[in-house]
């Protein structure tokens, strides 16, 4: 069990904003852009007197530190020798709680459970409420049980938990059970719920009011009215769902994204009692769904002050936003005019007591960077920055731009230049996002894009059909579509940058993991003439594959979606069997003549190793051109930093040896 020590530190915040000019300097090294950070999202207390946030230094754990914001003294208030703080949120004003993670691990290494730890603001109340590994504490919860993940009112010492039940096998989820805890005496009283579920709302009172159950064979939401749990709403499991809940305001209506009758989603009060939406939207976007957005420190979407609704927090090409008084908009003005040419989330205190309000400012070209904001003196002062190698003036500019596949659906793009190249002729990277049926990539500071940027690369990072966030059409034009018309809106993509005379059409590169690798594989197959070379880091390279694992590990996808939802959204292994076939890397492996890097986490379990090792077998006996690397204990991905900084290393020395740069 991890040993707690406890200390007094000073964190340093510096005043002084904007930065000051940045010389020119070489290169940044790929550590700048994939170390761990050193601070998380800073959360201000519910009265606004308080910052929480995570630090540390290189070679150090991340401890928990609170700084009081009259006087601007910090206390570090948990730390743990063998374990850094993870995910922490406020109780109430005077506790926190939270638990713990391990950066030093790689994914199979890591052998015990988060926990759940409690404490407050000045260090004291220090309380261990879950268990954490092999050692049983019978007085503390079993291992299983995890924040809800929602602020509630913070107004006592209490927050809910959830225990995740499993199968026997514990290769399926099948309950989740709501409970009340105290994170004083560490007692937990089960609170009610309509049987199953997947996951809980709490309403305006922080109280648990509708419940989602997501594990049967059917998408079905209830209310609860009184003590009794009432269905709302049921729906096919996958692709289909007719609203998603987002909150409750502070008169108790239900807000939720709901698609009406338009082909975008928008924010709508829903009647619970008629069960519909209103006619109008509260917040909507012409060319994006309105996707809810949890971040911000403040773990909800709707902000709610004087018992008013104010704002929504929402992704869409930028996270924002939408206030709906003018006192909010006026701040957010203010703020803008301070931090021009960023993008400033206003973070705003649940009950002010002060005049602080967080802002989270960042850029195409400036990494994430958390400020203070005094409302009365109209001062900035900078808390953390999330990339402190990182030069603003060595970073790429970002543009968003569409175009039109071969059949004519708009495809959305983010394109990043190399500073200072001229947007002419210019060796390409096609950076392809995994998923699929995801985002994908959004405006802003990203790190393998501006990596390869800065290495003279430009870079298209379409969102093909299948993406979400971009309506229904879009999403529902990406169903069994896998080596298909997907494949062909990222072919498209090179190709108009090319007629653009943005790319050199004789230096393109395809890269991209999991989805983005079989993409990666099939651009390949598909389109020699385009792309030169590929890289595949932990890439599905047979769909048959992902439904039935490997001898050398089990997937961890669950039953329900190879049963309900991969047939209908990506192929039925029977029913589409020629066309599993057609699409897939492993049998045309033998068309791949370009150069290839490869590379796989010896303990993936959603893409098991043994997708690479069966396509690398079949493409080495005819492609002489293949680089092959395994992180032994990683998963689907790179966990650790020095293995990010050796694959970045790999794919810079594979780029310049097969398109070179300006």
């Amino acid at each position: 069990m991890p040993s707690r020590l406890l200390r007094t530190g000073a964190l340093l915040l510096a005043c002084a904003w904007p930065l000051a000019a940045v010389r020119a300097a070489a290169l940044p090294p790929a550590s700048a852009f994939f170390e761990n950070s050193s601070f998380s999202t800073p959360k201000l207390s519910p009265s606004g007197r308080y910052l929480a946030t995570l630090v540390s230094q290189p070679g150090q754990r991340y401890r928990l530190s609170v700084v009081n914001l009259e006087d601007m003294s910090v206390k570090v208030v948990a730390m743990f020798e063998d374990a850094d703080v993870g995910y922490f949120d406020w109780v109430n004003d005077q506790r926190l709680v939270f638990n713990t993670t391990d950066s030093k691990v790689s994914f199979s290494d890591e052998r015990l459970a988060p926990g759940l730890y409690a404490v407050n603001r000045d260090g004291t109340g220090y309380r261990q409420l879950t268990n954490v590994g092999f050692y049983h504490n019978d007085r503390v919860l079993d291992w299983n049980h995890f924040l809800l993940g929602q602020p509630g009112k913070q107004d006592s010492d209490e927050v809910y938990v959830v225990k995740t039940m499993y199968n026997a096998a514990y290769t399926e989820v099948t309950n989740h059970v709501l409970l009340r805890l105290n994170t004083v005496t560490g007692r937990a009283v089960t609170a009610s719920s309509p049987g199953q579920a997947s996951g809980f709302l709490l309403d305006q009172e922080g109280e648990p009011r509708l419940a989602y159950n997501d594990i049967g064979n059917r998408h079905v939401v209830y209310l609860r009215e009184g003590e009794s749990w009432n269905k709302l709403l049921e729906s096919e499991l996958y692709g289909t769902t007719t609203f998603n809940p987002v909150g409750f305001g502070p008169d108790g209506t239900l807000y939720v994204s709901a698609r009406r009758h338009s082909d975008k989603t928008a924010l709508y009060r829903y009647d619970t009692a008629k069960q519909q939406t209103a006619a109008e939207p509260l917040v909507g976007m012409d060319d994006y769904d309105f996707l809810p957005d949890f971040g911000g420190g403040d773990d909800d979407s709707l902000i709610v002050r004087d018992n008013k609704l104010v704002g929504v927090r929402y992704s869409a090409d930028v996270h924002g936003v939408a206030w709906l008084d003018a006192k909010s908009k006026a701040l957010q003005d203010k703020v803008d005019q301070l931090l021009p040419g960023l993008v400033n989330v206003i973070t705003l205190p649940r009950r002010p007591a002060v005049p602080w309000v967080l802002v989270s400012s960042y850029s195409d070209v400036q990494p994430l960077v958390h400020l203070l904001y005094n409302t009365e003196n109209g001062k900035l002062t900078k808390v953390s920055a999330s990339r402190n190698a990182i030069q603003s003036a060595q970073m790429g500019r970002q543009e968003l731009v569409r175009y039109k596949a071969r059949d004519g659906l708009s495809i959305p793009a983010v394109i990043t230049y190399p500073r200072g190249a001229p947007r002419k002729n210019l060796p390409l990277v096609v950076l392809v996002h995994g998923g699929p049926y995801v985002h994908g990539t959004d405006w802003g500071w990203n790190a393998d894009a501006q990596f390869l940027a800065s290495r003279g690369y430009m870079v298209l990072e379409p969102a093909y059909r299948g993406s979400t966030g971009y309506g229904w059409k879009h999403f529902r034009a990406g169903w069994k579509q896998w080596g298909l018309k997907m494949q062909d809106d990222i072919a498209d993509g090179a190709r108009w940058a090319i007629a653009q005379g943005y790319a050199d059409s004789k230096r393109i590169c395809i890269a991209g993991a999991s989805y983005g690798g079989y993409a990666t594989l099939m651009g390949l197959v598909n389109d020699p003439d385009l792309y030169k070379c590929g890289i595949n880091w932990v890439g599905v390279t047979d769909i048959n594959l992902m439904y039935t694992g490997a001898w050398s590990a089990k997937s961890d996808l669950s039953d329900r979606w190879k049963a309900m939802g991969m047939p209908v959204m990506i192929g039925d292994p029977v029913k589409d069997a020629a066309q599993l076939k057609a699409t897939s890397p492993l049998e045309q492996a033998a068309r791949i003549k370009q150069p290839l890097l490869m590379a796989y986490g010896g303990d993936d379990q959603r893409v098991p190793i043994y997708h690479g090792e069966k396509f690398l077998s079949a493409v080495k006996a005819v492609n002489p051109n293949v680089e092959w690397i395994v992180y032994e204990k990683e998963g689907h991905g790179w966990r650790l930093p020095e293995n990010r900084i050796d694959f970045w290393g790999r794919v810079e020395r594979f780029l310049q040896k097969n398109i070179g740069t300006p």
